[in-house]
């Protein structure tokens, strides 16, 4: 059997386990997950299998899913709502790949993803997981670059500040970590793919693609989206790995507390964000920004996002003339020369 791009792929009969198993958790996106499973198909790489896992839908996902006439595809349903990480651990445990690629089913992937980031383990045997740069699809249409610092190596230190990963859609994971570290965690209220990404990082380096090949959707119907679930989820990493956080002093102990703090407060949630900026301050007192928060938090909500939003218009402008300074100087070499 031949797939799309005429590259041979083994079927669903032939007994011969996949190299790949990519997992998309769903739920009442029968709208969207089509596009999700069409970038897989039409992937350069062909050794996959696809696993829909719809996480208890009322909409017409189940036959949207069924339209695709290809036997690597197979769908499971859960009776009842269970949340992604759920829904992407039953993925895990039905999984007949070496290796597990997630896909949330409103994002995408380029063609040339999982061609480019396989060969990656095979060169470095202590890899455990490889991920990509992002391209964010905006709700009015448009496409932008996310050039977010990500960094690759043996980068623990760096996932106990900052869920540098980001989003699992751009992961793959060797099958043998989920053997070692068991899987997601269920009963954290947001945060499980940073809570992954950590302990994968306890025992496996990890490796970046640089080059955007996963399309991240950005809409309201996002976990991200959900006040409470992320202030709480945040709060249980700290709480979770407040040993390994310590151990690293008390300056990234505070860059979680002004990071917890001024998202609560931009929340509108002043009191409860007020204590995590003044810890943040009492922790690392020489960082004049957690100072300035901290005290701007006395201030009612509407003023500390005005000052907020006063902060990001002068940095845009000044950020605006540095790069007209760096093109203005590249046009002198160019000319120069």
């Amino acid at each position: 059997m031949t797939g799309p791009n005429g590259r041979t792929i083994r079927s669903e009969t032939s007994g011969m386990a996949p190299t790949v198993s990519v997992i998309i958790p769903t739920y009442n996106r029968a709208h969207l997950v089509g596009r999700a499973i069409r970038s897989v198909l039409n992937q350069t790489y062909q050794d996959f299998e696809i696993i829909v896992v719809d996480d208890g839908s009322t909409d017409n996902t189940e036959e949207v899913v069924k339209s695709f006439n290809d036997p690597r595809i197979r769908y499971i349903r859960h009776e009842k709502n269970r949340g992604g990480s759920a829904a992407r651990n039953t993925g895990i445990r039905a999984a007949r790949g070496e290796y597990i690629a997630f896909l949330d089913s409103d994002d995408e992937w380029l063609p040339e993803k999982l061609a480019k980031q396989l060969p990656v383990f095979e060169k470095d045997s202590t890899c455990g997981a490889v991920y990509t740069d992002l391209l964010y699809m905006l709700p009015d249409g448009s496409v932008k670059l996310c050039q977010n610092y990500r960094p690759e190596g043996w980068i623990l230190k760096k996932l106990l500040s900052s869920n540098v990963v980001g989003t699992t859609s751009s992961v793959i994971v060797r099958r043998e970590c989920f053997e070692k570290i068991g899987l997601f965690a269920e009963s954290l209220p947001s945060c499980q793919d940073w809570d992954m990404w950590i302990r994968i990082a306890k025992r496996y380096s990890f490796r970046k693609i640089p080059e955007p090949l996963t399309k991240y959707r950005v809409h309201q119907n996002r976990i991200t989206t959900d006040f409470r679930a992320v202030w709480q989820g945040h709060l249980a990493i700290m709480e979770k790995y407040a040993a390994d956080i310590s151990a690293l002093g008390r300056c990234t102990e505070a860059y979680h507390h002004f990071r917890l703090g001024n998202y609560l407060c931009h929340a509108g949630k002043m009191r409860l964000g007020r204590r995590h900026l003044f810890l943040a301050m009492v922790k690392c007192p020489w960082h004049m920004k957690y100072s300035a928060y901290a005290f701007a938090s006395l201030l009612s909500a509407s003023w500390f996002q005005r000052l907020a939003s006063t902060k990001r218009f002068i940095f845009s402008i000044l950020r605006g003339r540095s790069n007209l300074r760096n093109r203005d100087s590249s046009a002198k070499r160019r000319e120069a020369d």
